[in-house]
């Protein structure tokens, strides 16, 4: 018997079933073809990559985000909401503009509500972000909520767990969701010395063997802290000291980031993330219950705010959706920071759109980046939008880690979400967007404050680029699909 026949028809067949595997679970074109190529062409270690990282766990829900069993007050709650929401659009009609679309994007799909009354603060990097988290962390007297895709065992990350102690020893209840992958470096003593004082804490999506982990794409990378129903916190910052360019901790650069605070009714929704995030980690069956949503309108405050969120549990991509609607609403002006640039087809084809139709689009990306790789996909998809009227700055003073948009100045985006294939398919996101000029008019001038320390470049410079440059990105771009 002529065993390498046997073995090379036993191999095709294996191929031939695993891209059909591929053709029927990944719905993307870009993203099918590019699992094709591996597959076909790197023998056995494109089959393997694909069941270790592309399994789509969108189709196949990681988990379900029904909090509430009984149909009947589920179904009360989403008229609440419905009701409340329109409420709220005829009162605030002169703020939300022309928006409308974009909140009931999000209230229809993901029934994410439009809410009124909050309190914003905007937050610039880990040094004005960690003195208001530790202050509202020492205020708490009821529960605090943490969910975190990077919590690291270092200066910050110490301080923070001895107020957790102390909180927990007061009768505080905590609860803590860490990312397997992400906070590796706490696993063993820091998360022991949580749970011994009284701490609750879970991580999320177990990683057992880094290297066959088909969950290592599907990470939690949501940053959230809720305190007593009523404070909250979101944003591109995690807890680390690289976040925070006053500490003495070692860094590679300056660290540019922003995060931000809400006190009101805005938190609603990132608690019952966290709800839905802390039954899959814990095991429990958690319902939401009124000590939990004391969030009320603040006093002389009167921020527009409402939540977007998805990943794998999402049957869209709700993230994607609602910045692809908020691009499209635009009409004199589209700011954009973004840390990973690798959007896919619809959202470079809509800042296109909204440049050739004469919008003002400026993209605000790293010079100066932690993947060298993910920066060169990114720069395959400069020449399209130079050419098209977008200007894109790079910068210069460190690594911009921020993810932010601001559209006509009204409509301000602050979150988790980069601008990517994986933060729109394969990780948990959130994204607070505030409807008003006041935040705008902020994030507008920290866009500008940080076009001084970046380079601007031109269509014309661009492609004057070194062949060998141009083939490489390109080259990255075909994989991009797949960062």
């Amino acid at each position: 018997m002529n065993w390498i026949l046997v073995f090379e028809v036993a191999y095709v067949i294996v191929l031939i079933l695993v891209c059909l595997r591929i053709i029927y679970d990944t719905t993307a074109i870009t993203k099918t073809l590019a699992y094709l190529l591996v597959a076909i062409f790197i023998p056995f270690g494109g089959m393997l990559f694909y069941f270790s990282f592309g399994i789509n766990y969108r189709k196949r829900r990681v988990y379900s985000k029904k909090l509430i069993e009984d149909d009947g007050l589920r179904k009360a709650l989403e008229a609440r909401l419905i009701s409340r929401t329109e409420q709220n659009l005829k009162t605030h009609e002169g703020v939300v503009g022309d928006a409308e679309s974009l909140v009931r994007l999000l209230l229809n799909d993901s029934w994410s509500p439009l809410t009124v009354g909050n309190r914003v603060r905007l937050l610039t990097n880990g040094e004005e972000k960690f003195p208001e988290v530790i202050s509202a962390l020492r205020s708490a007297r009821h529960h605090i909520h943490l969910e975190y895709y990077i919590y690291e065992d270092d200066h910050i990350g110490n301080r923070i767990k001895e107020i957790l102690i102390a909180k927990a020893r007061e009768g505080v209840k905590v609860r803590l969701i860490y990312d397997d992958f992400g906070s590796r470096s706490i696993r063993g003593k820091l998360v022991a010395d949580l749970k011994a004082a009284g701490v609750e804490a879970h991580p999320f999506n177990v990683v057992r063997l880094l290297f066959l982990a088909n969950r290592l794409n599907y990470r939690n990378h949501r940053k959230i802290i809720i305190v007593d129903g009523q404070t909250g916190f979101v944003g591109g910052i995690n807890i680390s000291d690289r976040y925070d360019n006053t500490s003495d901790g070692e860094r590679d650069f300056y660290w540019r980031d922003a995060h931000m605070r809400i006190d009101g009714e805005g938190i609603h929704y990132l608690q019952y993330l966290f709800f839905c995030d802390w039954n899959f980690c814990s095991g429990e069956k958690m319902e939401p219950d009124a000590c939990y949503f004391a969030g009320q309108p603040q006093p002389d405050a009167n921020e527009v705010v409402q939540i977007a969120a998805s990943g794998p549990d999402s049957p869209t991509s709700t993230i994607m959706l609602s910045l692809l609607n908020a691009i499209h609403l635009a009409k004199k002006e589209i700011l954009l920071t973004t840390p990973y640039f690798i959007p896919g087809e619809s959202i470079i084809n809509a800042l296109r759109v909204a440049a050739l139709g004469g919008v003002s689009v400026r993209i605000l990306a790293p010079g100066i980046s932690d993947s060298r790789f993910v920066n060169a996909a990114a720069w395959s998809f400069y020449g399209d939008l130079l050419h098209a009227g977008v200007e894109i700055f790079l910068y210069q003073k460190g690594f911009i880690h921020a993810k932010t948009m601001v559209v006509d100045g009204y409509i301000s985006v602050v979150g988790t979400a980069n601008m990517d294939y994986r933060s729109f398919d394969l990780n948990f996101e959130v994204n607070a967007i505030v409807y008003g000029e006041a935040i705008g008019r902020q994030l507008r001038d920290t866009f500008n404050m940080d076009l001084m320390f970046a380079e601007e470049i031109t269509y014309q410079n661009w492609e004057k680029r070194p062949l060998y440059k141009q083939l490489s990105e390109r080259i990255a771009r075909l994989l991009a699909p797949l960062l």
